[in-house]
């Protein structure tokens, strides 16, 4: 058979390697279960069986697709997009509509683990109440772990009285100890609901100051940029060269570092920003403290962050407009301001819009700057523990999912996080609409 030829020849083959990975994977995972049942395999012996599958897979496929070899070196790469990209998102997806938390984990309870006394079939006798000993009432309907030395099952309880319990399946081994799973279920769109019910102390407002912020950010860095832009791009300029690398030191310095300074200098009674404030007469300002105050900061903070990348590229933009243009208006008796709103700026208005979108898509999810400056507080009366004053919808869905009420809500984060893929995609699909990304080209 011969090589397809084009899009339809790649797609083809995309699909046969991805088709190979995901039949070697999935074959993996069940012959794991099915062990899992009678043994405790360490979790490599998926990649083992994955192999085991693939391997001749893939001599096979080759055989019926001679042309399929050439496109071999593909596997690692799409081995690797399976692995930290694909299995990732469907997983999110999946624990966004469970109960998965760090009480729901899906592990074993070892605090509750019990000696079985004596085994008939699926009976187990413990040495204590099984209410008490599981900690269940009522236990019927719970997931245990049954296990021995190299042994192990996962089973529910059918019935429970006294100090017996009786499973829904058979232990092929001596049962020697049993543990309650600490199971997780399927919710279906409860988690999105809650999150609907909880809007007006989450969402509307989380979302609202998301909007804020990223917009304001954009416009502030922009408009910043572009007036030191201007300022640089002048010939005439003496040691225009030592200003520009002046500017870029906040933007060459690693953020995590230039922000842990800020929130020194932010400090209501020790920084530097009141004491000199103190100095001026000017009442100490609470700029990590008031929810008001504290927008106003991360707006600043993420300013210095900024402005140097908006600067640069302003430069670049500049540098592609011809010098015989204002030369041209100059002789016209064009002023250097009718240049600039003449020239200057509309032909800076196509290569900068792409920025301004793909920046803004970017403070949208500018997780770190409000992680921390500010952490998302200070707290706000009426909104949730998780959703304070600087909160945006990444930071939300991340304290929702790690430290949610004292546990990890990790299915109502993933929930969230779906919300922001679907927005983020919004914003995305909007940028290529502006910028003609999309359009095809004649």
């Amino acid at each position: 058979m011969k090589h397809p030829p084009g899009l339809k020849g790649f797609l083809l083959a995309l699909s046969l390697l991805l088709g190979l990975l995901i039949l070697s994977t999935g074959v993996g995972i069940l012959g794991y279960l099915a062990l899992e049942a009678y043994l405790a395999p360490p979790g490599w012996t998926i990649l083992v069986l994955a192999l085991l599958v693939m391997v001749p897979g893939a001599i096979l496929v080759g055989r019926l697709f001679p042309w399929l070899t050439d496109w071999y070196y593909f596997l690692p790469a799409l081995s690797f997009l399976l692995v930290f990209t694909l299995y990732p998102i469907a997983l999110t997806v999946y624990l966004a509509f469970t109960d998965y938390s760090g009480a729901r984990s899906g592990f074993p309870d070892r605090s509750t683990e019990t000696q079985v006394v004596a085994q008939e079939g699926p009976r187990l006798l413990l040495e204590e109440p099984v209410e008490e000993a599981l900690r269940c009432r009522p236990c019927a309907g719970e997931t245990v772990e049954v296990y021995a030395e190299g042994h192990r099952l996962r089973a529910r309880i059918l019935e429970a009285e006294g100090n017996a319990l009786v499973l829904d399946r058979i232990p092929p081994f001596q049962a020697a100890f049993v543990a309650k799973v600490n199971a997780f279920r399927f919710v279906g769109l409860r988690n999105f609901s809650f999150i609907l019910s909880q809007a007006s102390k989450a969402l509307f407002p989380v979302f609202a100051w998301n909007v804020v912020f990223a917009l304001s950010t954009v416009l502030l860095n922009a408009l910043f940029g572009l007036i030191l832009g201007l300022v640089l791009n002048n010939k005439a300029l003496k040691l225009r060269n030592f200003y520009r690398t002046v500017l870029i030191v906040s933007w060459a310095l690693p953020g995590v570092i230039t922000v842990q300074v800020w929130v020194a200098l932010l400090n209501y009674n020790f920084g530097a920003i009141n004491r000199l404030l103190g100095v001026l007469g000017i009442y100490p300002i609470p700029w990590l403290n008031d929810p008001d105050w504290a927008k106003v900061a991360i707006l600043l903070v993420n300013l210095w962050l900024g402005f140097p990348y908006m600067m640069t590229a302003t430069l670049g933009a500049l540098s592609t407009i011809p010098d015989e243009l204002y030369e041209a208006a100059k002789v016209d008796g064009a002023n250097p301001w009718q240049a600039l709103w003449g020239i200057t700026l509309p032909l800076l208005e196509k290569p900068m819009l792409p920025i301004l979108l793909s920046s803004f898509a970017f403070n949208f999810n500018n997780f770190y700057i409000i992680y921390l400056l500010t952490g998302g507080g200070p707290a706000q009366e009426g909104r949730l523990a998780t959703a304070q004053a600087t909160d945006i919808l990444i930071s939300w869905a991340y304290k929702t999912a790690f430290s949610a009420e004292g546990q990890s809500a990790y299915g109502l984060g993933a929930a969230i996080s779906l919300l922001i893929f679907v927005l983020t995609v919004a914003i995305s699909l909007v940028n290529f609409r502006v910028t003609g990304a999309l359009r095809e080209v004649r």
